[in-house]
């Protein structure tokens, strides 16, 4: 399924490398028929602009959203856990998962990194991936929202892997959570921002439905079963 690596590398850093290849990324999500017409045609700003811009400015843009903005990581677990022990566990076993399904990390990234989840699940079965992804589809809705409450065309990316979860977000619970979001011109809320503890998107019923509590309870129960592969 080379269209959640199509989208993978979408949300990576912009290189000259990614620019070179968005005729063939976009081969791929046209291609493959994966992700809906209408997403891609939404999808279609965001791809002429890495055709377009200068790389210097695709690189800013990127840096201004998802690093300098906490509420926009792209990392997964950051936005269930902050920086709590509970985190570390989940990171843990997130990575025994790839290794279980023979996916090993060579980059210097976290398993919760967003481009690299969508990685590990283009190497899985289609209905395997998609449920995975479903467990994620909360913090994605979110994201998106935030996304499109600055006008980016980021927002259009975070639309397409949703549309391929298996299931769909509560766009109520989306929206409260969405709320809570500091731009990245208010410097003084930025501050505070990194200075806390934890990120969380709000209602305990969001938190738990999004926290990737269930991937961590298949890994867990993948352990327990005689069955379960081997690393």
């Amino acid at each position: 399924m080379k269209s959640f690596k199509a989208l993978s590398a979408l949300l990576n850093y912009p290189s000259a490398e990614l620019v070179a290849a968005m005729p063939e990324i976009r081969a791929v999500l046209t291609g493959e028929g994966l992700v809906p017409r209408s997403s891609l045609k939404a999808l279609e700003p965001l791809l002429s602009s890495f055709e377009t811009a200068e790389l210097y400015d695709l690189q800013e843009r990127y840096v201004l959203l998802f690093d300098r903005s906490r509420s926009l990581s792209l990392h997964l677990f950051e936005h269930v856990h902050g920086e709590s022990r509970d985190r570390g566990q989940a990171l843990v076993d997130l990575s025994q998962l790839y290794d279980k399904n023979g996916f090993f990390i060579v980059a210097n990234e976290l398993p919760d990194f967003l481009p690299l989840f969508l990685e590990f699940l283009s190497t899985l079965p289609f209905g395997e991936a998609t449920a995975l992804l479903g467990e994620t589809v909360h913090i994605l809705a979110v994201l998106r929202q935030r996304l499109e409450k600055r006008e980016s065309p980021y927002a259009a990316l975070f639309a397409a892997v949703e549309a391929l979860s298996a299931v769909r977000a509560d766009p109520k619970a989306a929206a409260e959570a969405a709320a809570s979001d500091v731009m990245p011109d208010d410097l003084a809320a930025l501050d505070r921002e990194w200075e806390e503890a934890a990120v969380t998107f709000g209602p305990g019923e969001m938190t738990d439905d999004c926290s990737l509590t269930r991937i961590k309870t298949q890994v867990r129960a993948a352990r327990r079963s005689p069955d379960a592969p081997t690393a």
